[in-house]
């Protein structure tokens, strides 16, 4: 064989960097005793009465693959639940596919509406996948930043300013991972209004839809002129506590998710029967559990925000997700540098906002779905080392004006014990 192998590889995968997350958890792998914020994964494991519906139908002997689809009856659940959450109304047989987790629902959009140089629009920081995902496909990425002061919001008129003659899609994340941030439907609609006018495409990626703690969130599809020109990806991983179920659906027009399915029949062929059979009991019966563990979030997202901001550290009101995103550039280190020291010097695992994009140089993601355990020694952990840093502590008020910068902190993360 002559000549390297690097040089025999697809050089849009060569050239592609690992991903920021898991590049950074090489390390958190090295390092014994690490409290980890960086995943973004529920510290509940899977109600019981969805893993029984599981292990009931393997007792049953459902260990067959599903049609390329999915199950008929997951799907019209699927459509069930959408119809009375969102008001938006998708035929089970045509215009839903179960897909193997978001991330796969997300590759089957890009690569059957994505031809070599189209142009895909997307805020940042985003999500590590989104970026890739066009690349992968032929495609080039347009992102347009986002800043704290606003929100982490995208605005339509900065949507107008990126559209040029090869544009084709618009993705949307709302609630956004990493920042936690959502979107007003005021906002959204006037997006909407610019995508239609455009003839845009929309992939709207609302894994996070039932985490949204202030106001209500809106579906993109459910506006007007929307649900024929967009491809709705959600799933069961974050608000069901299923991550590892790696389950997932993509809701759209039926000649795109008619595109997407040759794909999967291809590749994937089928997402998991006992996986589905799991998730058709979450909708039926999941959302009481669901609601205990969304309280439950809204109750860390208020005391971990207000910690951050008790160490000196400016900290963005997250209004969904699980995820907060403080500013650190207080520390006078970079987001790398101060991930980096904080693991070394303190094993406290938080991933650099830079992994999001360059947009998120100057933060760092912290994931409140840690244990509550994990969240109160990690939070003084933190504290530490932000003060040694030089970093002042915020004093909030009169009575804690007297109380030592350490105490302070305990008794924000005691209370997440408590």
């Amino acid at each position: 064989m002559t000549g390297s192998l690097c040089e025999r590889i697809n050089p849009v995968v060569r050239d592609m960097p690992p991903s920021g997350i898991r590049r950074f958890f090489d390390l958190v792998a090295e390092t014994r005793g690490v409290i980890s914020l960086g995943v973004g994964e529920p510290d509940f494991v899977t109600p019981w009465h969805i893993r029984e519906a599981c292990i009931y139908s393997l007792e049953k002997g459902y260990t067959m693959y599903t049609s390329n689809s999915g199950l008929l009856e997951l799907r019209e659940a699927i459509a069930r639940d959408l119809g009375c959450s969102y008001g938006v109304v998708y035929d089970p047989r045509e215009e839903i596919l179960v897909t193997v987790g978001v991330s796969e629902g997300l590759d089957l959009a890009m690569r059957a509406l994505v031809c070599p140089g189209d142009e895909v629009i997307m805020a940042e920081p985003s999500y590590v996948s989104y970026a890739p995902a066009v690349l992968l496909s032929g495609g080039r990425v347009v992102t347009i930043p986002t800043t704290m002061e606003k929100g982490f919001c995208l605005k339509a008129h900065q949507v107008e300013r990126a559209i040029t003659p090869r544009t084709k899609i618009l993705l949307l994340s709302y609630p956004n991972n990493p920042t936690g941030a959502v979107i007003d439907r005021r906002t959204l609609a006037e997006i909407a209004e610019v995508a239609v006018a455009r003839d845009l495409l929309v992939i709207s990626d609302e894994i996070y839809d039932k985490l949204t703690y202030v106001g209500e969130h809106t579906c993109v599809a459910s506006l007007p002129g929307m649900k024929e020109r967009t491809i709705l990806l959600n799933g069961f991983s974050k608000a069901y506590a299923m991550t590892g179920w790696r389950l997932g659906y993509a809701c759209g027009p039926a000649e795109i998710i008619a595109a997407m399915t040759k794909i999967h029949q291809y590749s994937i062929l089928c997402a998991p029967i006992t996986a589905q059979m799991a998730a058709l009991e979450a909708l039926r019966n999941g959302r009481a559990m669901m609601e205990r563990m969304v309280r439950e979030y809204n109750r860390r997202r208020r005391l971990v925000c207000q910690a951050f901001r008790d160490m000196g550290l400016n900290c963005f009101e997250p209004g969904g997700a699980f995820y907060a995103f403080p500013e650190i550039r207080a520390t006078g280190l970079t987001s790398e540098q101060f991930a980096q020291q904080l693991l070394l010097e303190e094993k406290v695992a938080v991933v650099p906002g830079d992994a999001f994009g360059p947009g998120g140089e100057g933060f760092v993601r912290c994931s409140y779905a840690a244990s509550l355990e994990d969240i109160s020694e990690a939070l003084k952990r933190m504290a530490q080392f932000v003060r040694r840093l030089g970093v002042k502590p915020r004093l909030i008020s009169t009575a804690h004006r007297s109380t030592p910068p350490p105490e302070r902190i305990a008794s924000v993360a005691g209370a997440l014990s408590s």
